[in-house]
């Protein structure tokens, strides 16, 4: 493990992200009362994100650039691996932290004894309008999250945002400990496991009730996101979980509820791929198979493809630095 030499390490995973590149890494630089290092993972960008990297005059900004594209998951455990600091906070390459953030999270964290930290976010329109996603008394009555009320968050279709939107900070001591990184086979949902493997080895997960992160969505992002095979690498990752973790009762119920949620995922998807095919014997076969997905149908589009869109990293998809290409949006 390499030796801290500052309070946080920034990861910013990017890819074709010329547009907010600069926006994400200035506001990570602007941290009041903490140590930070920013390092940026360029997975392959076919824009000029890397030259407004290296342009950048501020020794504490690093680029590392990949040579061949590993997705959003590979991208941060490349940060992962080269990070100084104590506390690992993952920063989206279209997305930006107020000053305050990283100093009240990491002084609540070291007050606890926690090993990870989440708080509230803006959720920032095209137009600039910003809203709290989660209400701060809601959050304020659990000080604590646990596996079990993670997992029940994240139950598809329930709500537009679930706690998998949350950007964690983690000790890097703990990561390291447990031998946690991000599953390379999601391009969504990544996010989500990695906080759910951390709870569920014991980690203890501090909540703050504040806004710290600023979410930003972008016009005409989300028609195009979820596919089918995300809900596949989904179930495949939650299989996975539940091989490897022991659950509790109460926990493995919601689990359960959660699975059953992407497997109507799966089945409303081939739905809308078989009804743009014009295979209508196919698309009869598979609302008789699972007749709820058909549910789905009746809600407006983009209200269903922001429940589709889940935990990760997960919440209404946004443009690049994931929307294109081997990537996808906010995973």
């Amino acid at each position: 493990m390499i030796e801290p030499t500052c309070d946080v390490t920034v990861v910013i995973a990017a890819f074709n992200a010329e547009a907010t590149i600069e926006r994400a890494i200035v506001s990570a630089l602007m941290q009041d009362d903490v140590s930070v290092e920013v390092i940026v993972v360029d997975d392959c960008s076919r824009d000029a994100t890397r030259e407004i990297v290296l342009a950048i005059d501020d020794p504490r900004v690093r680029l590392i650039a990949h040579g061949h594209n590993k997705g959003p998951g590979g991208a941060r455990n490349t940060a992962f691996d080269a990070a100084s600091g104590r506390w690992l906070a993952v920063l989206d390459a279209d997305d930006t932290i107020y000053s305050d953030r990283l100093s009240r999270l990491v002084r609540q964290a070291e007050e606890t004894d926690a090993d990870v930290i989440v708080d509230n976010l803006d959720i920032v329109s095209p137009q600039g309008t910003r809203r709290a996603m989660f209400a701060a008394a809601e959050l304020s009555r659990q000080p604590w999250m646990t596996l079990e009320a993670f997992i029940s968050s994240n139950v598809l279709f329930r709500s537009t945002y679930n706690y998998g939107y949350m950007k964690p900070v983690f000790s890097r001591s703990f990561l390291e400990e447990h031998g946690l990184r991000f599953d390379e086979n999601l391009k969504i949902g990544e996010d989500y496991i990695l906080l759910a493997s951390a709870l569920a080895v014991g980690g203890r997960c501090a909540v703050n009730p504040r806004v710290g992160y600023a979410y930003h969505l972008t016009d005409g992002s989300i028609s195009s996101v979820l596919k089918r095979h995300h809900v596949e690498a989904m179930l495949a990752a939650d299989t996975a979980f539940v091989r490897s973790y022991p659950l509790d009762t109460a926990t493995l119920k919601a689990q359960r509820r959660r699975r059953r949620s992407l497997e109507q995922a799966r089945s409303f998807l081939s739905l809308i791929d078989h009804f743009k095919e014009g295979a209508i014997a196919p698309a009869l076969v598979t609302a008789l198979r699972d007749p709820l997905a058909l549910r789905h149908l009746r809600m407006p589009l983009v209200a269903r493809l922001r429940r589709l869109i889940g935990p990760p990293s997960s919440a209404p998809r946004k443009d690049p630095p994931r929307a294109a290409g081997p990537h996808t949006s906010k995973g």
